[in-house]
């Protein structure tokens, strides 16, 4: 019997280490926190127009043009064109292997055989098992791989997102194009038109001596111009018409009806996304957050690879030996259990350079964010600013149009009545329909910019059962 004046073995240092080592491994498991990012976005636009009239709808803004055909080749493209569906099978991708991120933390199972000679080549060993192990994922291992899975997954969203908005607005523009290109060619018809009967009048002149030669020189040469301006919107209908056809992933041209040249209305240059607003819209900015998501997890992992790999690990082995060909001795299984630890002793240096060089990389796309930002204010401001002008070049051009209108009716009511010649109502014809040209090119201009204004906001629709 122990005798009770003998003291006990102390044991308060062990249990005075344990909470230490419980912080230590807590500490170890946390994960460091995402980096700021710079979301100072302007106030305001700069060059924001007045508030005439209700703002289109940044997912649906190019039903401002109101063309029943332009909103149902819209949506043939967003449900067939091959760019979504690339996209959309990628997030799909991404799900499936985000969905899968920690397995690697969970129960790992599996079976493995081994033979192996003797050394005297007189017999050989063959074993057969079950192999269990569980790595815990300490040090922000596991909360560093789903981070760097939820970063793959939030950069394929961004980029199917991205494929909608550059689906819809090429959709819109070659539409516009088709439709200015139609519209052209129907003018410069009716100018070559104009131009033959003023060939044919001066040439009927010159018979009667009342003009010279180079009079109807110069117009045979106004008429020849006209007719070879005409190759120029014909060949841009073929082209519209085939990009909308691949953009729909179609190998046809007949793909659009006819139709009249689009007309925005006033509340084209109105804007009611603000600028921080493009945090959210703009599929650049947020493909740019989630590479700095994804840059965070890859330096979580880089930095837990610098400490150890602790889990769990089992096995089941049954080993025998084989003499001979066929003969085997008597099979012994044997159970194992315990910690499976691994830890980095010394590698040159290798996976602390490989930690530092993910820092470097998340510094690089915490930068690449604040140039995000600041290319889609940059962008989304000129797209503005171009707009304004258009639509000024826009307005005064209408009016010199509407000018030389009435002065072609006048003139071809004075020559109704006499008091004016052939001559000088085909060339007071030929101006008002050239100033009709001009106003076309202008407002497809405007249409243009108006178009490129909502693709720099990231204006497209929002994925099915999707949020911004």
């Amino acid at each position: 019997m122990p005798d009770p004046r003998t003291p006990k073995t102390p044991r308060t240092p062990l249990r005075r280490r344990a909470p230490l080592v419980a912080v230590l491994l807590l500490g170890g498991c946390a994960v460091a926190p995402l980096p700021p990012l710079q979301r100072d976005a302007p106030p305001a636009w700069q060059h924001a127009g007045r508030p005439v009239a209700p703002a289109p709808d940044l997912h649906g803004w190019w039903k401002t043009f109101g063309d029943a055909e332009l909103d149902r080749l819209v949506d043939a493209a967003l449900a067939d064109n091959l760019g979504i569906a690339q996209a959309g099978l990628r997030i799909e991708a991404a799900r499936l292997l985000d969905a899968h991120a920690n397995d690697a933390s969970l129960p790992q199972f599996g079976f493995r055989t081994y033979a192996e000679p003797t050394p005297d080549s007189s017999a050989s060993y063959f074993q057969a098992g079950f192999d269990a192990k569980w790595e815990f994922g300490l040090f922000g291992r596991a909360q560093s791989r789903a981070r760097t899975s939820a970063g793959d997954l939030g950069i394929a969203e961004s980029e199917a997102q991205a494929a909608r908005v550059s689906v819809v607005a090429e959709v819109v523009r070659a539409y516009v194009e088709l439709r200015g290109a139609e519209r052209r060619a129907e003018l410069l018809e009716q100018i070559a038109a104009q131009a033959q009967r003023k060939r044919e009048l001066l040439a009927t002149r010159e018979g009667l001596r009342l003009a010279a030669a180079r009079e109807v020189a110069h117009a045979r040469a106004e008429e020849a111009s006209a007719r070879a301006a005409l190759a120029e919107p014909r060949s841009a209908i073929v082209r519209a018409r085939r990009q909308l056809a691949a953009l729909l992933a179609r190998d046809d041209e007949d793909v659009v009806a006819a139709g009249a040249p689009l007309v925005l209305g006033d509340s084209a240059a109105v804007v009611d996304v603000l600028p921080a607003d493009l945090l959210r819209t703009r599929p650049e900015i947020r493909r740019a957050e989630y590479e700095v998501e994804k840059a965070a997890g890859e330096l979580g992992i880089a930095e837990a690879d610098l400490y150890p790999h602790v889990g769990l690990g089992g096995a089941l082995t049954y080993a025998a030996r084989v003499i001979g060909h066929t003969r085997l001795s008597d099979a012994d299984g044997i159970v194992t259990f315990g910690p499976a630890i691994e830890i980095p002793l010394f590698d040159w240096g290798a996976r602390r350079a490989a930690r530092d060089a993910r820092a470097k990389a998340l510094q690089a796309s915490v930068l690449a964010y604040r140039q995000a930002v600041l290319d889609g204010v940059a962008e989304a401001e000129a797209a503005m600013s171009a707009l304004h002008e258009r639509t000024r070049a826009s307005r005064s051009l209408r009016d010199g149009a509407a000018a030389l209108a009435d002065e072609a009716r006048s003139t071809a009511t004075l020559q109704r009545l006499g008091l004016a010649d052939g001559v000088e109502a085909t060339v007071s014809e030929s101006a008002a329909l050239q100033a009709q040209l001009e106003l076309l090119q202008a407002e497809q201009e405007r249409s243009l910019a108006f178009i490129a204004l909502y693709k720099a906001l990231g204006g497209a629709p929002l994925p099915p059962g999707g949020a911004g």
